[in-house]
């Protein structure tokens, strides 16, 4: 990474707009853009993502969409190994770098660092697989030993239960002195400037019904009885918005416009929990883009 580029990230809340913004500043700027996305990422969650298609994408490179398939596991080491891979081609080709997204705890990471993990062995990963079947013990067991690091993690985190877990068998240290011992390092190390897109909620809330019936029109329903014929309904991602509301509609729990009314209701709450991340997170930012309404 010897070539400086410009990088810039654009936050917001779902349906904000940010997609087609950072498509026609890639444009101006002779940028890559990096989606911040929990469910872009995935292969085949294409209508309920509302990731740019080809045709939106307008030749501009984008990476962190389509890179694994939904039940492939995934967490932010992943991430951070994308943004290091696009980082180095956006500086190797001479062109900039733009960061996009509504998943903006991704960004926190980029700019907080994550701590190394630690080499698990193919012993360690059946022993953690097992002890999650009472996964309650197990939580138990961790505030035992470390109740300051798991204060902070809820009872049903499972995810977070599973890896610290996973950290104190294979290193036998708490999981606060094993961070404390390999404390995390930024990962983007030049100044960011962070742009957000404010929207008015009442037109926030408007752009969320028309994506939302728009969704459906493009086959929502189709291609989540088509994933959850391929992964089943196990894997993290068929608990997204849009998917587990469309499950619930498949075993006849909703009418099709109760199915709409909770999809629309679930991502404005989901949108209002994005701009209070990223208020608390990126408080300072002073950038801000307007789209048109």
């Amino acid at each position: 990474m010897d070539n400086k580029i410009k990088q810039i990230a654009i936050i917001g809340a779902t349906a904000s707009g940010k997609s087609s913004v950072a498509i026609e500043m890639a444009k101006s700027l002779d940028a890559i853009i990096l989606s911040l996305d929990s469910l872009s990422i995935y292969k085949e969650i294409d209508i309920v993502s509302a990731k740019p298609t080809l045709e939106e994408r307008a030749g501009i490179e984008h990476y962190g969409i389509d890179v694994i398939y939904p039940n492939e596991p995934f967490d932010v080491t992943i991430f951070a190994d994308i943004y290091k891979e696009c980082y180095q081609k956006a500086s190797s080709n001479g062109q900039n770098l733009i960061i996009v997204g509504g998943t903006s705890f991704y960004l926190k990471v980029l700019l907080d660092g994550i701590s190394p993990l630690p080499s698990i062995d193919e012993g360690i990963k059946a022993e953690v697989v097992s002890a999650m079947g009472r996964a309650g013990d197990i939580y138990k067991m961790l505030q035992d030993i470390d109740p300051s690091y798991m204060s902070r993690i809820s009872s049903s985190d499972s995810y977070r239960i599973e890896k610290a877990l996973t950290i104190y068998l294979a290193t036998k240290l708490p999981p606060s002195a094993y961070f404390e011992k390999y404390p995390a390092r930024p990962i983007i190390t030049e100044p960011l400037a962070i742009y957000d897109i404010p929207t008015d909620r009442a037109i926030l809330r408007e752009r969320i019904v028309q994506r939302t019936k728009e969704m459906l029109k493009r086959g929502l329903i189709d291609e989540v009885a088509y994933l959850e014929k391929r992964y089943g309904r196990s894997p993290n991602s068929m608990k997204a918005i849009g998917i587990k509301e469309t499950l619930d509609y498949l075993d006849g729990l909703y009418s099709l416009r109760e199915l709409e009314e909770k999809i629309v209701i679930n991502t404005a709450r989901l949108a209002k929990r994005q701009g209070t991340f990223n208020r608390s997170q990126f408080g300072d930012v002073s950038q801000y883009i307007t789209v048109q309404k």
